[in-house]
């Protein structure tokens, strides 16, 4: 998906008329021409919430799009900028990729039509009921101080925390089961959460999409706002959230990969279970996705339950073998649909490429040296 992008910040308020609900809707010249963004987001605007409406994009991609409004737009009522944003989403997103999203919603519809849940009250965000204290107590001070206080980050840009209660993980696990249980009795043909796991769950298809955009968006994305601002963690619009199940009769290991997503949260749900560490090798963009490990990249990390590791999606890692046991663990791929489309825009990776980085670096030192090499000549003294 591309949207037009301009760096003109201002535009003519646009003419009103009545829309067919009867509410007022603008008019707005730009969409019948050119449709024009901000190039950088207005931080200091509230923008609308856009859930329980009947859209055919997620609600948060609308009010993570309104920061990128012209500002004469900014104040014009809510039907208005939908009105706007929809126009343009619809005009850049692909015909290919609009009869996907349509298909899926029909096959997300029919799932939830039929399938009776098991512990109704995992369908909406209960906070107090699903998350360690100290998490909860970190998240409503909203503090980089705060967040650290609970975290460990055993290399950099990975964080590890304590973050789900037992009950939780108990009743996530029990629905997942009750899920795989309806698929098995009614011959119901499910999708897999991704091509590299041929087990689990999408959580999002059964019904669980509100509560885990909540998840994301007042809890994932403050977070991500912080220790991800280059990689689009204050922009989160959208997840893809699923269960992953490791066994010696389910999947045994997962290979080296990295994420679909800008920001990737991995908690561990249970059971009991030997092996299955997590290995990280280091953050690359697609350029350098295939390089060579660096010494101070490497980490090793075991898994607990109701624990959670928070990391870049370009972050390489993969999962070794589960030996015995049962090992779950919840997976959200956060994304954010502005950061992936400026990326299309961007050369320069160095902020979070680790090879990148190098390369910069390097070619840094070069420079310096052969300026150096440079001024001696020019006074007369040999190099060094």
């Amino acid at each position: 998906m591309s949207f037009g992008v301009s760096r003109e910040e201002t535009q003519q308020p646009a003419p009103l008329s009545a829309g067919q609900n009867g509410n007022v809707v603008a008019v707005l010249p730009s969409m019948a021409t050119a449709h024009r963004l901000r190039l950088n987001p207005n931080t200091e605007h509230k923008p609308e919430s856009y859930e329980g409406l009947q859209l055919e994009f997620s609600p948060l991609l609308f009010s993570s799009l309104e920061r990128y409004l012209p500002p004469p737009l900014l104040s014009l009522p809510r039907d208005s900028k939908l009105h706007y944003m929809r126009d343009i989403i619809i005009r850049y997103s692909p015909d290919g990729e609009r009869t996907r999203v349509q298909r899926h919603r029909e096959y997300r519809q029919k799932i939830i039509s039929r399938y009776q849940p098991l512990h109704r009250e995992l369908y909406t965000m209960h906070a107090s009921n699903f998350f360690a204290p100290s998490f909860l107590k970190a998240i409503n001070e909203n503090k980089e101080e705060s967040f650290r206080s609970i975290m460990a980050e055993p290399i950099p840009g990975v964080f590890t925390f304590e973050m789900f209660q037992p009950r939780f993980c108990e009743l996530l696990l029990s629905e997942v089961e009750n899920f795989e249980k309806w698929v098995y009795e009614t011959k119901f043909r499910i999708m897999r959460p991704n091509t590299m796991n041929k087990f689990g769950a999408v959580l999002d298809d059964f019904g669980l999409e509100t509560m885990l955009d909540k998840l994301m968006e007042d809890f994932i994305r403050p977070i991500s706002k912080v220790f991800y601002s280059d990689v689009g963690g204050s922009t989160l619009d959208s997840h893809h959230g699923f269960v992953v199940e490791y066994g010696i009769d389910r999947d045994v290991e997962l290979g080296f990969h990295v994420d679909d997503s800008e920001v990737t949260l991995n908690v561990c749900l249970g059971k009991q279970f030997s092996g299955g560490d997590l290995f990280f090798r280091g953050v690359r963009c697609d350029k350098h996705v295939n390089t060579e490990t660096q010494t101070d990249e490497i980490l090793d990390y075991s898994h607990i339950p109701g624990r959670a590791v928070l990391h870049r999606g370009r972050h390489r890692h993969g999962a070794r073998a589960t030996t015995s046991g049962q090992r779950f663990n919840l997976l959200l791929w956060c994304r954010s649909s502005v950061f992936r489309e400026l990326r299309k825009y961007q050369k320069d990776f160095s902020s979070w490429c680790g090879e990148c980085q190098r390369e910069k670096k390097e070619h840094q030192r070069v420079s310096i040296a052969a300026t150096k090499q440079e001024l001696l000549k020019r006074e007369g003294k040999p190099a060094t």
